[in-house]
C-alpha cells in the first residue's frame, strides 16, 4: 500500500462512516422523542441482557464520538438513563475518551506533520505555548462548555499534543460533565413515566456552566503562575 495513502487510511475511515451517519439521518433519532417512544422496550431490553448492553452503549458512544456525530450531550444523559451511578459515568468517561483519542490519532497521523511544516510563525508561537502548558491547556478545554467536544478533540493534534497527555486530560477533564449529565440522565425514567417536558436548558443552566468555567480557569492557574515566575 502507498506510504501517504496508509498515513491517510485512518482518516479516511472516519469520513467515509461520517458521510454515513449524515446522509443516513441516523444521528436525527438520538432525541428525547425516540427515547420517550421506546422507554419499555429498551428497560425490557436492558432486564433481558444486562451484560450485553453496557458494551454494546460504549461501543456504539467510541464510534459516535470518533464520527464526531451531535448527540453527546444526549448520549451522556442516555448513559445516565441506562444505568446507575457510578457506572454510567464511568462508561461515558472511557467511550469519550477512547472515541476522542481515535479522531485525534487519524488527524494527527494524516495532517499533523504537514500542517506543522506550511504553519506560520503565529501558529508556531500558539504551537510551542501549548506544548509547553499542553496539560493545563487541555484541561482548561475540557472542563470549560464552550468549545465543541470535537474541535476540542482535533486541536491538540495539529499543535502535537503527546497521545498520553491527551488521554488522562481527556479523562479527567470530562469527568465533572459527565456526572452531572448522567446524574440527570437517571431521572429520565420518571419525566417519561408522568409525561413531563425535557429540556436541554434546565439540565446546562448558568449555574452549571459557571461551576464548569471556574474549574477550567482552575485548570489555567500554573500557566499564570509560570508568566510570574518568568517577569517577576
Amino acid at each position: 500500500m502507498n506510504r501517504k495513502l496508509k498515513r491517510f487510511l485512518p482518516l479516511i475511515v472516519i469520513l467515509i462512516g461520517m458521510a454515513a451517519v449524515y446522509f443516513s439521518g441516523l444521528y436525527h433519532y438520538l432525541t428525547f422523542d425516540t427515547l420517550r417512544a421506546y422507554h419499555h422496550t429498551l428497560k425490557a431490553f436492558i432486564a433481558a441482557h444486562p451484560f450485553a448492553v453496557p458494551i454494546l452503549y460504549m461501543v456504539v458512544y467510541v464510534i459516535l464520538t470518533a464520527l464526531s456525530v451531535p448527540g453527546a450531550v444526549f448520549l451522556t444523559l442516555l448513559g445516565g438513563y441506562l444505568f446507575p451511578q457510578p457506572l454510567s459515568t464511568i462508561y461515558v468517561v472511557i467511550s469519550a475518551t477512547c472515541g476522542a483519542s481515535l479522531i485525534f490519532l487519524a488527524a494527527r497521523t494524516a495532517l499533523g506533520d504537514s500542517l506543522k511544516k506550511k504553519a506560520g510563525p503565529f501558529l508556531k508561537k500558539m504551537e510551542k505555548g501549548f506544548n509547553d502548558n499542553a496539560a493545563s491547556y487541555m484541561l482548561f478545554l475540557r472542563f470549560v462548555p464552550l468549545f465543541p467536544f470535537w474541535i476540542v478533540n482535533l486541536a491538540p493534534a495539529f499543535f502535537g499534543v503527546p497521545l498520553r497527555t491527551f488521554v488522562w486530560t481527556t479523562l479527567i477533564g470530562i469527568a465533572p460533565g459527565s456526572f452531572v449529565f448522567t446524574l440527570a440522565g437517571g431521572g429520565l425514567e420518571k419525566i417519561f413515566e408522568t409525561n413531563q417536558a425535557i429540556s436541554l436548558e434546565a439540565i446546562f443552566n448558568t449555574e452549571l456552566k459557571i461551576a464548569l468555567t471556574l474549574l477550567g480557569v482552575l485548570a489555567l492557574v500554573p500557566i499564570i503562575v509560570k508568566k510570574f515566575r518568568k517577569n517577576p
